[in-house]
């Protein structure tokens, strides 16, 4: 159930970009991003059998994550509504306490987002 209420989380991400997302070209891994669509979303699922193996959501978007909150393993910090793309913004909302989204696509591209506050 969504707490209506709610006005700030604290989130971590995985972003994968492809090349409809915006500024594709602008890659915090300093690569240009030649993925489709398609193809990000097979990474996003390759993600998350990762997580269901066991592996740490920091460490894996550390190593893949296409966004600078990577450094930080992926924590984009504690942020209130209207701050965050709103497809973005809703999958964030949506999700309680250590719960993982499933993909979430917005105009940046593909993420995971792990809400931990």
């Amino acid at each position: 159930m969504v707490d209506r209420n709610l006005t700030q989380v604290g989130a971590k991400h995985i972003l994968l970009k492809h090349t409809g997302s915006r500024n594709p070209n602008d890659s915090y891994r300093k690569r240009p991003v030649t993925r489709s669509l398609d193809e990000a979303m097979a990474g996003i699922n390759q993600v998350q059998k990762r997580l269901a193996a066991g592996e740490r959501f920091e460490d894996i978007a550390g190593q893949l994550s296409e966004c600078g909150s990577a450094a930080q393993g992926g924590d984009l910090g504690v942020f209130g509504r209207g701050a965050m793309q709103r497809q973005f913004e809703d999958g964030a909302f949506a999700l309680s306490v250590g719960q993982v989204s499933g993909p979430i696509v917005s105009d940046s591209g593909v993420h995971l987002i792990l809400r931990y506050q």
